[in-house]
């Protein structure tokens, strides 16, 4: 039987997942790894460890059917975005452990840009923001604080990358330095316009072009694996950054289509086609992974708290005792009662940017139960999430047909239904909700002609879940009125 193998880099565990013809799962394998906080704001991750851990799961999801290289017809990997490695060109050692997204230590180098007035051509060049998420600034603080780190750069001796850049270099023994556009446009330092890094934004950061991958398309053969001896010859394939992965496992190849992940926190992301649109309502623009090799666009808008808020339930008020819990006490009232939760525990995310916005739970009464706050919690996802349309929307103009969604709050049938409610559009599931790596498989698979075309990815999709909108129009321009009096009420609490 053949086989695409994709290599799914997370933030927190590395895995290998076997899809077959089908686009389903054959063999999954998972391996965790440290996590390093070495001063507040800070997270570090080993690069070899990395490296190590994703090859250890390669094999192993191999060997659980059998499989040899011969039988894997290419390789899609898909990889937490923005993270930073820096390693020699000569030995392929890292001079630093890796700086992952999460990490803030550029904050005051991110803030004194913005003051030097370069923030309206950055993010004209590149749809993003001056923020510490992003990997200029991580990879400008490694040359600028390790010994000899900038010399040594410019002289060409060191390599930059973000994780697939690292992968596949040690996958192809040094012979590739290549990452593909999704992930290049989370750099800073890639134009998106024009589909090339930008000489003007490394100056602006401060960094030497020698140090740059080559861009490839996100559905291309870039090499084949030479160091690992049960993967060789294999080809890889596709590459893309997680979420937009995501996006294409999920199907949304065309303007007006979306997917969210309900995670932690939430990802967003619509499909806005060809054509580059700069947010005006605090939205990141960043290139979708196309399988036409042609620069394709997204709106992504981040919530910072989606899932964590069955956390905090679970852990704080302690209502239940696992997560998995609290779909059967949401369902044991008929609604929210009139309970309103804005989970503003970090501030907000996407739309409204506000740091300083602070939860609340109101609408409290003598026969509030424990049910209602949990509904009210879910409910409180779902209004985020229909917040971050609303706002692409009103950048696009482009209805939306349907809302696809993976991730792990996603398999609450309560919690989808009320999504599809406050849209007023239906909200699909699919069977397989491993969208992430089944993206960079189907990348792969039709860059080597595993599968002859998208129209056939369609057609091969069955299974998926629809929820229809059953809530009137009346009542839902009432709840979502109700949900952004709350938030302004958590907006206005710290002043």
């Amino acid at each position: 039987m053949a086989y695409i193998l994709s290599l799914d880099q997370g933030t927190t565990s590395s895995r290998a997942i076997l899809f077959d013809e089908a686009g389903t799962i054959a063999a999954v394998a998972q391996h965790e790894f440290q996590q390093y906080y070495p001063q507040a704001g800070w997270v570090e991750h080993d690069p070899m460890e990395i490296l190590t851990s994703q090859m250890s799961c390669a094999v192993e999801a191999l060997a659980k059917v059998g499989a040899r290289p011969r039988d894997v017809a290419a390789i899609g990997i898909t990889n937490q975005r923005e993270t930073v490695i820096v390693w020699e060109r000569a030995t392929g050692r890292p001079i630093h452990p890796a700086i992952v997204w999460q990490d803030r230590r550029t904050a005051s180098l991110c803030g004194a840009l913005e003051q030097s007035g370069v923030g309206d051509t950055v993010s004209n060049k590149t749809g993003l923001v001056l923020d510490p998420y992003f990997s200029a600034t991580k990879l400008q603080w490694i040359l600028d604080n390790v010994p000899g780190a900038r010399a040594r750069a410019e002289r060409g001796e060191l390599a930059f990358g973000t994780v697939d850049t690292w992968l596949i270099w040690h996958l192809t023994s040094g012979q590739q330095h290549v990452t593909d556009v999704t992930n290049a446009s989370r750099t800073l330092l890639y134009n998106i316009v024009k589909g090339a890094w930008d000489e003007e934004l490394l100056r602006i950061f401060d960094i030497p072009a020698s140090v740059l991958p080559e861009v490839a398309w996100s559905s291309e053969k870039v090499g084949e694996v030479t160091t690992t001896l049960a993967l060789g010859g294999i080809p890889i394939a596709g590459i893309a950054g997680d979420q937009q992965a995501a996006l294409f496992g999920q199907l949304c190849w065309n303007a007006g289509e979306a997917k969210n992940t309900y995670g932690t926190g939430c990802f967003l992301l619509q499909n806005i086609g060809t054509r580059f649109v700069r947010s005006k309502h605090k939205l990141i623009t960043t290139l979708a992974a196309s399988a036409q090799h042609r620069l394709e666009y997204a709106l992504e808008g981040s919530i910072f708290i989606g899932g964590a808020v069955v956390q905090w339930l679970r852990d704080n008020l302690r209502l239940i005792g696992s997560s998995a819990e609290v779909e059967a006490l949401a369902m044991g009232v008929p609604d929210a009662g009139g309970v309103v939760f804005v989970p503003a525990f970090v501030g907000l995310g996407a739309p409204h940017w506000d740091p300083h916005a602070g939860g609340l739970l109101i609408g409290l009464r003598r026969d509030t139960k424990p049910g209602h706050i949990a509904r009210a919690a879910l409910e409180s996802i779902a209004f985020q999430v229909a917040d971050v349309l609303e706002a692409v929307h009103s950048e696009t103009g482009t209805p939306l047909g349907a809302l696809r969604v993976d991730g792990g709050a996603a398999v609450n049938d309560l919690m989808m239904q009320f999504q599809a409610d406050v849209l007023g559009v239906p909200v699909v599931r699919p069977r397989v909700t491993e969208t992430t790596a089944l993206g960079a498989a189907y990348l792969a698979g039709l860059a080597v002609g595993f599968w002859a075309s998208p129209e056939e990815l369609r057609a091969k999709r069955e299974g998926d879940v629809r929820f229809e909108p059953r809530m009137s129009a009346e009542e839902r321009t009432k709840r979502r009125a109700q949900w952004q009096r709350a938030v302004e009420r958590s907006r206005s609490w710290s002043e």
